[in-house]
């Protein structure tokens, strides 16, 4: 199937995780089970709306679609399809009464965190959603060595200005440690950010 953005150019999706490499990251410890971060997050939760602690939800991705062949009757495959819109972000939500909007990214290099992650019109939503008194920030996960971590939006922002001058082109990995809040990876709930919600 062909999917396209708003502008045109080709949906490229990641390899899928195959079958070997799932079975070669569960030897591990449950701290590294291969499970992708939207999965991880997707299961945390669904831990909160549980016990009645948050409800927060992905937001679906509008596709239009374009063409759809029906080799029989009972069966559809779309062949050709669009994004309606540009996204914004990946999660919103209401904890306590306050609406929390955040974006979830993933990166393999080992030492920073690039910025060609994120889109304009994203951080340009994040600002819109910090002045409006919501709780807004990133979560990042170096998947090399399983670390997640929660970077408020605000500092983001200071990040993508500095890129925006003429400055680097990523987040290190230290200025991650030192402004963002490390969360350790759990069973139940898998990444806790609510934990780290409480003390900001």
């Amino acid at each position: 199937m062909n999917l396209n953005y708003p502008n045109g150019k080709k949906y490229k999706p990641k390899e899928p995780v195959t079958d070997i490499k799932i079975k070669n990251k569960k030897n591990g410890s449950y701290s590294n089970r291969g499970m992708t971060l939207e999965e991880d997050l997707n299961e945390t939760n669904e831990f909160y709306r549980e016990r009645k602690i948050a409800v927060i939800h992905k937001k679906p991705t509008p596709v239009q679609i374009v063409q759809v062949d029906y080799p029989n009757r009972s069966a559809a495959v779309i062949k050709e399809a669009y994004f309606k819109l540009a996204s914004t972000t990946d999660y919103n939500g209401v904890y306590k009464g306050k609406y929390i909007d955040f974006e979830a990214k993933e990166t393999q290099n080992p030492t920073s965190f690039p910025l060609k992650n994120f889109h304009q019109h994203q951080v340009q939503h994040m600002e819109e959603v910090m002045n409006q008194g919501g709780i807004c920030f990133v979560i990042l996960r170096f998947t090399r060595f399983e670390q997640v971590f929660l970077l408020e939006a605000k500092h983001l922002l200071v990040y993508w200005e500095r890129m925006l001058n003429g400055g680097r082109k990523s987040i290190t990995k230290e200025e991650i440690e030192l402004k963002g809040h490390h969360i350790p990876l759990g069973f139940q709930p898998r990444i806790d950010y609510i934990k780290i919600i409480d003390t900001l």
